[in-house]
């Protein structure tokens, strides 16, 4: 059985709604920020040396990283490919795995920038502009690809959207979704989907 580290208030929400999506037997390990610091609790080093979460246990692997736990969890119970594309198309393949590791790979940085930027409530010579331009920049090449569609693969929801829908959540709670009538759009479709308020359910206190 798969045993997830979840730290509340952060990104292992989304690999709980995964865990739901694909209809796994699951355990959840739950840990609370210190209420000052925000920091992650000393316990999680105990489980992997960053101290971060997510990190899932299977048996006598413990994995860390959001797009590689994704991955595992598809490549071990995805056996119908309901959340990814065949390998025997590699080109749709290799588009959707780009797609899996570009919410973590680029969009996050610039967003935690802008989150940090707001705690300090000053503006940043070199950092606020650089906030601004690469968010600005990554939302629209989001709301790019997403289009007239449902889902960032297109009318199917995939893996790949787990993370992106991540994104998206956390540049509207830095309030950067105004002029991005698609994105809202696309968030408020992928929280309502069943198994997102199951995982919010059981892992949201």
């Amino acid at each position: 059985m798969i045993l997830l580290h979840h730290l509340r208030i952060g990104r292992s929400l989304f690999t709980v709604w995964q865990l739901e999506e694909l209809g796994i037997e699951y355990d959840l390990k739950v840990y609370h920020r210190h209420p000052e610091t925000f920091l992650a609790p000393v316990e999680l080093k105990a489980v992997h040396p960053l101290g971060k979460s997510p990190v899932i246990e299977d048996g006598d692997l413990i994995l860390s990283e959001s797009s590689s736990i994704t991955t595992y969890l598809l490549e071990k119970f995805d056996t119908q490919n309901k959340f990814s594309p065949s390998r025997d198309d590699i080109a749709n393949w290799a588009n959707f795995t780009q797609w899996l590791h570009y919410p973590e790979g680029s969009v996050f940085c610039p967003l935690l920038v802008k989150m940090l930027l707001l705690r300090s409530n000053e503006p940043h010579i070199t950092l606020t502009p650089y906030s601004e331009r690469e968010t600005a920049l990554h939302l629209s090449h989001i709301a790019n690809q997403l289009g007239d569609n449902e889902y960032i693969m297109g009318e199917n929801f995939t893996a790949a959207d787990f993370g992106v829908t991540y994104v998206v959540s956390l540049a509207k709670r830095l309030g950067l979704l105004d002029s991005y009538g698609s994105l809202n759009d696309y968030l408020e479709r992928n929280l309502a989907r069943p198994a997102f308020k199951q995982a919010v359910e059981k892992a949201v206190e």
